[in-house]
């Protein structure tokens, strides 16, 4: 199997069920968002302090790829089957988000992103994480998107920010807290 088809250098590409759309369409977009999140939490699995996180995170990985699979599909093809997300994977990352929480202190000010390079890796993560979620929600707005899917995404965010928070106490690194500067009238 050739890596180039060259079917895409018209700016078209197939969906899942074979449906020609505009490399620039919001679902292209969309998949294309979850890729790039699922190659930084590769980054972010990849990293010395997260060695004990290897499974969950590649469980996520696994998700991703899910997702991926139903936002490349066409929607208009109901025939096909795919792999599903399930609201025990939402429930998987609250009980995760759940355990991180209880051995932190709690968050009382917006912290800064960074303070170690394991840190930053992960911030990025979320933030590629938001940006996939309003990606497809904008999809969902003409298009079906499972519910699920912009749950679990919601919920990822809200895992990978637990995350960085959790990496601060493992590696010892003092949260920088966000101060407003605010002049005085």
């Amino acid at each position: 199997m050739k890596i180039y088809t060259k079917a895409g250098d018209k700016g078209k590409t197939s969906l899942i069920g074979g449906k020609q759309v505009s490399k620039a369409h919001l679902r292209i977009e969309a998949y294309g968002t979850i890729d790039e999140l699922n190659s930084y939490i590769g980054l972010v699995r990849d990293q010395p302090v997260n060695q004990n996180r290897q499974e969950i995170l590649k469980e996520i990985q696994d998700r991703l790829f899910t997702i991926g699979s139903s936002l490349a599909a066409d929607p208009d093809n109901v025939a096909m089957r795919l792999p599903d997300l399930k609201e025990e994977d939402v429930l998987l990352l609250e009980r995760e988000i759940d355990a991180m929480t209880e051995k932190m202190p709690p968050l009382r000010n917006f912290i800064l992103p960074g303070g170690h390079s394991s840190i930053s890796f992960t911030h990025l993560a979320r933030c590629v994480c938001r940006r996939a979620e309003r990606n497809v929600i904008a999809l969902s707005e003409s298009e079906f998107v499972a519910p699920l899917v912009i749950q679990y995404l919601n919920r990822l965010s809200d895992y990978l920010f637990t995350l960085c928070r959790m990496m601060h106490e493992e590696l010892q690194i003092p949260e920088q807290p966000w101060k407003a500067r605010i002049e005085k009238s």
